[in-house]
C-alpha cells in the first residue's frame, strides 16, 4: 500500500497541497498515477525504510521497496485525478503547468518572504514594506487573470487553483489585512472560493482570513515551513541589503544638509480624480426623440450616459415591429421569418439573473436576426400567476384592511387583484427595458386578457368534448395553508438527514420529522400472538391504513396468506396483501397501506382493490382527532399503553414542502380536472424522433423522452379565485326519472364557451328540455401551466384566424432555461400539436441555471441572490443589507444572508452597466447545466467597453473631421501589410459569429468579438496605425484609415446583438457610407461573410512572425527590467525567406514591442556583443542589446541561482525515471509529462547557460 508522509504542523502548506490533492483523488476517480489511495502518515519517513537522504515533506512511497516521489509538485501532480488538471497537450493543461510553476517560483518565494519575518520565523533585513511590495508584484499577475475568469484554468478548480491557493495560505492567514485584501479584491474573492470547495476545507477546516491584530507570538510547530536558501541566493540577499544601506545613507545625509538658499517646495496637491461613473447625460431630450450625440465624446465610458436615451427612440421608431421596413407583416420576404415568444414572467415577480440571462440570449438572437434582414418578431406577455398574486394581494388585504378574501367575496377579492395589477404589474416590463429587450411591446400580452382567456376556455371546451379533459377523484399535492392543489414544481424538497425540527406554519411549537416508528399489528386469529411489525415516518397515518403488504418471494411472511391483522383502535381487520411494490430488505420487509395518503400506497390499493379512507380534511386536521401534528404524541401514547409500541430511530428523508406557504405538502383525496396525456406525449416524443422539433443541447433530448415514456395525468385545476375560472359546470336535473349525481361522476359535468351552450348539452345528455337543467360552475381555475400552455397560440389570436397567426405560428424557436423543459415546453408541444395540427416552433434551445461564483443556487437566505438593476447601477455593502431587512426573511437568517453578502462583495456591487452584464451573460454560456457567475467576471466587461470607448475616440481623431467613406468596404488595392492582416481578421470574427448565433455558441460569438477588438484591433493595428497616421505617405493613411473606418463599422455591427447601447452611440459617431443609411445600428444590416471576405493567409503569417517576435522582446525587457528604455534588437534568421519576411515587419515590430533599430542580420553574421536571446521561432532568434543597459555581475548572480535550481529539478527528474519499475507502475500520461518536464529544464538551462557566458562577457 502507498503511504503519503506529511507534517503535522497547520501552516506547512506543501503537505496540505498535497493533502488536498488526495481528497481531490479519493472524490474522482482515483489518483492519476493509477495506484489506490495512499495511508496518511503525519511524520517523516523512517531512514531505514529510504535508499537517500530522508527526502522533503511532502514525500510519496509508491508501496513498499516502491518509487519514491517528493515535493509538493510533484506528489500533488501524482494525487490528484487523472484528466482534472493534470499533464498533456491541450491548451488548458498547459496553463495549469504554467500557472503551478509560476506558483513554485514566484508565489511561494514572495508569500515566505512576507509572512515568516512577521511571524518571526525567519529575520529580514529588507523594510517591511519592501517585502510586501513584493508580493504585490507577485499578486498582480493573478489579479488581472482573475479578474475575468473565475478559476486559474476552466469552470473548476485545477491543480494550478491547489498550487496557488496553498502558496498563499501563508500571507491570508498572518499579512493581508482587509484593506491589502480590498486592493487584492479579485484574488481574495478567488481565494476563499477555493477554500470553501469540500475538498479544501476537509483538510484546512474554516480558514480565518488576517483581521489586522497579529497574535504576540507564533510558536512554530515541529517543521516550519521556511524555505532552504542555496548560497547563491544567501548571496543575493547579502547585496540587497548592502545597496538597501546605502541608498539610507544617502537619503539620510540628503535630508539634513539641504542645498543652500533654496527652501524645499511643499508638495502640490493632488487633484481629486472623478469617478468616471458618474458621467451623465444631461442635455435634455424629449422621450422618443433621438439622441443629441453632435458633441464631444466624455473622457471615458460611463454606462448612465451612454445607456439614456436610447431605448425610447427606438421604441417610437418602431424598429422593433415586425412591420418596420415593410408594407405588413405578410409581405414576401426571402430573408424568412423569426418569431420567437418570450417566456411570460410572474406578474407578481422582478427581474433575478435568471430573466437576465434569459433575456440576454433571447434578445441578441432577436436582433441578429433583425439585423440579417428577417421579418422578426419577439413577443413580450406576462403571466398572471395564479397562487403567487393571490398570496401577495391576501396579505396586502390583510395588512390594510384586516379581511380576508372570504370576508371580502369572489368578485369583490378579484376587483382588489385586477387594481394591483394595474399598480405593480407593469414594473417587470419597465426592468426589461432597461435590459435593453428589443420586444414588440404593442404585441404585448397578459394571460388573464379576453383575448388569452377565450383561447384557454376554447381549448379546455375541446379537450373536454373528446374525452381528453375529465373528472376524477385522485391523490394530489395539497398545500394545507392555500387550501389547493399545487403542482409539482411548487414543491420543494427538503432532504433530512436524519431527526429534524422543523417550523409549519399554524403550529407553534417545531414539529419532529425524519424518524422511523416501528409498531405491531396482532395476527388475527392467531393462537400464538403472532405480529408483523411495521414502520412509518407519519405515525398518525396509520388511523388511515387499510392493510399490510409484504413481498410475493419473503419467505418470512409465506404463511400468512390470506391472513389479516387487527386494527388496534378501530373495529376494522387489515388484510395481508402481496406485492411486488414491497422492498425485502428495508426493515422488516411489512408495509402499512393507507391509499388516501400515499401515492405507492394508492397505487397498492387500485392494484387490490382496497378502499381508500381519508383522515385529513382540506385544512391537515384528522377528522374526529386533534390536528395531526398533535395526534401524533397520542397515537404514540396509545400505542405503549398496548404494549405495540416497538421503537424509534433516525430515518434520512425528503419532507415536500410548498414553496408558496412553506407548508408541509400533504398527498390527499380530491375529485380535479385531469388531462389524458398518454397519446399527446407520444405525439411529442415521436416529434424529436423524426427531426421535426430540435432540442438543443441534444444532451436533453434524453430526458424529453424519459418524461414523455413515463407521463402521467396532468391535475389542471386549483381551488383558488385568481386565474381562469374552469368553463365547466354541474348538472342537477329537475326530473325523478333522472337520479342526482355525484361530484366526480363525470357524467354529471358540462363544458362551455358559455353558460348557455353549456346548458344545451347537458339537456341534449339527458333528453330533457334546457328549463329543466340548473348548472353550477366549478369554482375552481385552471393551473397556471395550462393557459402557459397555450402562449404561443393565444397570443396570436387563436382560436379565430389572423394575419399574425398565420404568419408567426408555428414559431421559430423557443428558448428558456431547462428547469422547465417538461413544465412549460413538453405542455406547449403537446396542447399546440393537439389543437392545431402543427408544432408551436421548430426548435427549443434550453440555456444553463445560473448559480453564484461558489455553485451554490441562488437563494434569499444565502444572501446571493443578485437583482441584475444591481448590477447594471453597483450597489453598496449597505444598500445589499437593505434589501435583506425589506425582504420576508427570518432574522436568523438575514443574518446569515449578510454574511454570505459581506463575503462575496465586500465593496458592493460596482457600476457594471447593461452592456456588459448581457455580454458576461452571454460569455459564461456553455452548453451545460449550470453557469456559476462571478459578479467581477461582468466588471471586466466593463473594463472592455471602456476599451471600445476609447479605441473609437482614437479612430474618429485619427480619421479626422473631414473624412469621408468610401461607398463600399472593399479594399482600394493599396493597402498595406498591416491593413491586409486586420481585414483578415476580421473576415475571420465575422465567420465565427454568424457561425455561433446559428449554433447558438454564444461563448464562441463573444470570444470571437472581444478577441477582435481587444488583442487586434487596439493591442496591434491601433499600435500599427499611429506611426502611419502621422507620417508623410498619405496615400498609406488614407488606406490605412479606409480600412480603420471598416473595423469599427464592421466591428460595431458585429457587437450590436449583445451590446445595443454602446455600439449605438459610437455608430451614431461615425460617418455614414451612403447618405439612405439605415437611421440605426439596431436596423443596420449584420456583417456576413459573403460581405466581408478578406481572408489573407500571407498577411497572417507576416504579422505572426510580427507578433512572435514582439511577444519575445517583451519577455526579454521584462526579464531585465527595461520598461523605460528602448533597447534595439538584431533578427538572426535561417534563411533569406525569413530574412525577407523579418525586414517587411520590422517596422511593426518597433512600433509594438517599444524597441529602439530593429534590424536583421545578414545569414551568418553575428549579433553584436552584450544580446540577451529568446527565440521567435524555429527560424527566427532575437537578439536584445544590453550592454551598458544592465548590470552584468548583478544578473550573473540571479542566474547563477536560477542555473542551482533548474540542476536540482533535472537531477530530480532523473533518478526519478531512472528508478526500478517506473516504466512499469508509472501511468504513461505521467511519463511523457515527466520527459516533457525534463526537456524543458534542460532547455532552460542551455538558456541560462548561453546568459551566463554573455554576461561574463560584458564584465
Amino acid at each position: 500500500m502507498s503511504t503519503l508522509y506529511v507534517s503535522p504542523h497547520p501552516d506547512a502548506f506543501p503537505s496540505l497541497r498535497a493533502l488536498i490533492a488526495a481528497r481531490y483523488g479519493e472524490a474522482g476517480e482515483g489518483p492519476g498515477w493509477g495506484g489506490a489511495h495512499p495511508r496518511i502518515c503525519l511524520q517523516p519517513p523512517p531512514t531505514s525504510r529510504t535508499p537517500f537522504p530522508p527526502p522533503r515533506l511532502p514525500a510519496l512511497e509508491q508501496g513498499p521497496g516502491g518509487l519514491w516521489v517528493w515535493g509538493a509538485t510533484a506528489v500533488a501532480q501524482l494525487l490528484w485525478p487523472a484528466g482534472l488538471g493534470g499533464p498533456g497537450g491541450s491548451r488548458a493543461a498547459v496553463l495549469v503547468q504554467q500557472w503551478v510553476s509560476y506558483a513554485d517560483t514566484e508565489l511561494i518565494p514572495a508569500a515566505c518572504g512576507a509572512t515568516l519575518p512577521a511571524l518571526g520565523l525567519r529575520s529580514s533585513a529588507q523594510d517591511p514594506q519592501a517585502v510586501l511590495g513584493a508580493l504585490g508584484r507577485a499578486l498582480s499577475p493573478l489579479e488581472e487573470w482573475l479578474r475575468l475568469h473565475t478559476y486559474l484554468a476552466g469552470e473548476a478548480p485545477t491543480l494550478a487553483d491547489l498550487a496557488a491557493v496553498t502558496a498563499l495560505l501563508l500571507p491570508f492567514r498572518y499579512v493581508l489585512d482587509p484593506p491589502a485584501r480590498r486592493i487584492w479584491n479579485n484574488v481574495t474573492r478567488w481565494f476563499v472560493t477555493c477554500v470553501r470547495q469540500p475538498e479544501f476545507r476537509a483538510v484546512l477546516g474554516e480558514v480565518v482570513l488576517y483581521s489586522g491584530a497579529r497574535p504576540l507570538s507564533h510558536q512554530p510547530g515541529p517543521e516550519a515551513p521556511a524555505l532552504p536558501k542555496t548560497a547563491a541566493q544567501l548571496k543575493k540577499e547579502a547585496k540587497k541589503r548592502e545597496k538597501l544601506e546605502k541608498f539610507q545613507q544617502k537619503q539620510k545625509i540628503q535630508q539634513q544638509q539641504p542645498p543652500p538658499g533654496e527652501q524645499k517646495k511643499p508638495k502640490p496637491e493632488k487633484r481629486e480624480k472623478r469617478d468616471p461613473g458618474v458621467i451623465t447625460y444631461d442635455l435634455p431630450t424629449p422621450p422618443g426623440e433621438k439622441k443629441d450625440v453632435s458633441g464631444p465624446m466624455p473622457d471615458s465610458y460611463s454606462p448612465r450616459y451612454v445607456e439614456a436615451a436610447w431605448y425610447p427612440w427606438w421604441e417610437q421608431q418602431g424598429f422593433f415591429k415586425p412591420e418596420y421596413g415593410r408594407p405588413n407583416v405578410s409581405a414576401a420576404n426571402p430573408r424568412g421569418v423569426f418569431m420567437m415568444c418570450i417566456p411570460p414572467p410572474n406578474v407578481t415577480g422582478s427581474l433575478h439573473l435568471g430573466h437576465a440571462l434569459t433575456n440576454a440570449i433571447q434578445d441578441s438572437l432577436t436582433r441578429w436576426h433583425r439585423m440579417r434582414g428577417e421579418t422578426t418578431l419577439w413577443n413580450p406577455g406576462c403571466d398572471h400567476a395564479g397562487i403567487a398574486t393571490q398570496v401577495v394581494v391576501e396579505k396586502k388585504l390583510w395588512r390594510e384592511q384586516g379581511l380576508s378574501r372570504h370576508q371580502l367575496g369572489r368578485e369583490a377579492f378579484l376587483q382588489e387583484v385586477w387594481k394591483w395589477k394595474e399598480e405593480k404589474g407593469d414594473r417587470i416590463y419597465h426592468q426589461l427595458k432597461k435590459l435593453g429587450s428589443s420586444l414588440d411591446w404593442d404585441r404585448a400580452c397578459f394571460t388573464m386578457d379576453p383575448k388569452l382567456s377565450a383561447a384557454v376556455t376554447e381549448a379546455f371546451v375541446r379537450l373536454h368534448e373528446e374525452g381528453i379533459i375529465y373528472r376524477s377523484t385522485r391523490l394530489v399535492n395539497w398545500s394545507c395553508t392555500l387550501n389547493s392543489a399545487i403542482s409539482d414544481i411548487e414543491v420543494d424538497k427538503k432532504e433530512l438527514t436524519g431527526r429534524t425540527l422543523l417550523s409549519v406554519p399554524g403550529y407553534k411549537e417545531k414539529v419532529e420529522f425524519g424518524v422511523l416508528v416501528s409498531f405491531a399489528y396482532k395476527v388475527q386469529g392467531s393462537d400464538s400472538d403472532e405480529e408483523v411489525v411495521v414502520a412509518t415516518t407519519r405515525i398518525e397515518t396509520m388511523l388511515g391504513d387499510v392493510a399490510v403488504a409484504v413481498h410475493p418471494k419473503d419467505t418470512r411472511y409465506q404463511h400468512l396468506k390470506g391472513k389479516n391483522v387487527i386494527h388496534p383502535f378501530l373495529s376494522r381487520s387489515l388484510p395481508i396483501v402481496f406485492d411486488e411494490f414491497v422492498d425485502m430488505d428495508f426493515g422488516t420487509g411489512a408495509v402499512k397501506i393507507t391509499p388516501a395518503h400515499d401515492q405507492n400506497d394508492y397505487e397498492v390499493g387500485q392494484r387490490h382493490g382496497l378502499e381508500a379512507i381519508s383522515i385529513m380534511d382540506s385544512r391537515g386536521a384528522l377528522i374526529n382527532v386533534p390536528p395531526p401534528f398533535l395526534a401524533r404524541k397520542a397515537v404514540l401514547v396509545a400505542l405503549k399503553e398496548r404494549g405495540l409500541f416497538r421503537g424509534i430511530e433516525d430515518n434520512p428523508m425528503v419532507v415536500p414542502l410548498c414553496n408558496r406557504s412553506k407548508d408541509v405538502v400533504e398527498p390527499l383525496l380530491r375529485p380535479q380536472w385531469y388531462v389524458r396525456c398518454g397519446e399527446m406525449a407520444q405525439a411529442a416524443s415521436a416529434a424529436v424522433t423524426r427531426g421535426d422539433l430540435r432540442i438543443l443541447p441534444e444532451a436533453h433530448q434524453r430526458t424529453w423522452h424519459a418524461w414523455m415514456d413515463n407521463i402521467r395525468e396532468w391535475c389542471i385545476s386549483r381551488q383558488l379565485w385568481w386565474g381562469h375560472r374552469i368553463p365547466a359546470y354541474f348538472v342537477t336535473v329537475s326530473d325523478p326519472a333522472v337520479p342526482p349525481g355525484e361530484d366526480p361522476d363525470g357524467r354529471y359535468w358540462v363544458s362551455g364557451r358559455n353558460e348557455a351552450e353549456a346548458r344545451e348539452k347537458a339537456a341534449k345528455e339527458f333528453g330533457v328540455s334546457p328549463d329543466k337543467i340548473s348548472l353550477q360552475q366549478d369554482e375552481d381555475v385552471l393551473d397556471t401551466w395550462f393557459s402557459s400552455g397555450l402562449f404561443p397560440l393565444s397570443i396570436l389570436g387563436w382560436p379565430n384566424q389572423s394575419e399574425d397567426l398565420s404568419v408567426f405560428y408555428p414559431g421559430t424557436l423557443l428558448e428558456t432555461g431547462h428547469d422547465i423543459l417538461f413544465f412549460w415546453v413538453a405542455r406547449m408541444v403537446m396542447l399546440g400539436l393537439k389543437l392545431t395540427g402543427r408544432l408551436p416552433f421548430r426548435e427549443v434551445y434550453l440555456h444553463a441555471i445560473v448559480r453564484d461564483a461558489h455553485g451554490r443556487k441562488m437563494s434569499k437566505s444565502l444572501g446571493n441572490v443578485i437583482d441584475p438593476l444591481d448590477v447594471i447601477y453597483g450597489i453598496s455593502l449597505q444598500g445589499l443589507h437593505n434589501q435583506l431587512l425589506n425582504s420576508n426573511l427570518d432574522p436568523s437568517e438575514v443574518e446569515k444572508a449578510k454574511e454570505g453578502q459581506k463575503a462575496d462583495f465586500p465593496a458592493g456591487i460596482p457600476e457594471c452597466g447593461t452592456d456588459a452584464l448581457r455580454f458576461g451573460l452571454c460569455a459564461y454560456m456553455s452548453q451545460g447545466r449550470d453557469i456559476n457567475l462571478d459578479v467581477n467576471r461582468i466588471l471586466g466587461y466593463r473594463h472592455f467597453c471602456n476599451k471600445l470607448w476609447n479605441a473609437t475616440k482614437f479612430a474618429l481623431r485619427g480619421l479626422g473631421k473631414g473624412f469621408v467613406p468610401s461607398p463600399t468596404s472593399q479594399p482600394g488595392g493599396h493597402e498595406s501589410l498591416v491593413d491586409r492582416w486586420i481585414r483578415s481578421r476580421l473576415t475571420e470574427a465575422v465567420r465565427l459569429s454568424n457561425q455561433g448565433f446559428q449554433a447558438y455558441d454564444f461563448p464562441a460569438v463573444t470570444t470571437a468579438q472581444y478577441s477582435f477588438w481587444l488583442y487586434e484591433l487596439c493591442d496591434v493595428y491601433l499600435e500599427c496605425l499611429k506611426p502611419v497616421l502621422n507620417g508623410v505617405d498619405q496615400v498609406a493613411a488614407e488606406c490605412a484609415r479606409q480600412t480603420l473606418y471598416t473595423c469599427l463599422d464592421v466591428g460595431l455591427r458585429l457587437l450590436s446583438p449583445f451590446m445595443p447601447f454602446v455600439t449605438e452611440e459610437l455608430f451614431q459617431r461615425l460617418p455614414r457610407r451612403m447618405p439612405q443609411a439605415p437611421p440605426s445600428l439596431c436596423v443596420t444590416p449584420y456583417p456576413e461573410p459573403s460581405e466581408c471576405s478578406w481572408k489573407d493567409p500571407e498577411a497572417e503569417a507576416a504579422l505572426e512572425l510580427a507578433l512572435s517576435i514582439t511577444r519575445a522582446v517583451r519577455s526579454l525587457r521584462a526579464d531585465y527590467n527595461l520598461t523605460r528604455i528602448r533597447p534595439d534588437c538584431f533578427l538572426e534568421v535561417a534563411d533569406e525567406a525569413t530574412g525577407a519576411l523579418a525586414s517587411a515587419v520590422s517596422g511593426y515590430v518597433q512600433a509594438l514591442a517599444s524597441a529602439g533599430v530593429v534590424a536583421v542580420l545578414a545569414l551568418g553574421a553575428p549579433a553584436p556583443q552584450g544580446c540577451a536571446v529568446a527565440l521567435a521561432s524555429d527560424r527566427c532568434s532575437i537578439h536584445l542589446q544590453l550592454q551598458g543597459l544592465v548590470d552584468p555581475a548583478r544578473e550573473l548572480g540571479k542566474l547563477q541561482a536560477k542555473r542551482v535550481e533548474a540542476q536540482r529539478q533535472a537531477q530530480r527528474l532523473r533518478e526519478r525515471r531512472a528508478a526500478s519499475g517506473y516504466p512499469v507502475k508509472v501511468p504513461l500520461e505521467v511519463q511523457e509529462a515527466d520527459e516533457a518536464k525534463l526537456q524543458q529544464t534542460e532547455a532552460e538551462l542551455r538558456k541560462v547557460d548561453e546568459a551566463i557566458a554573455l554576461f561574463q562577457k560584458m564584465l
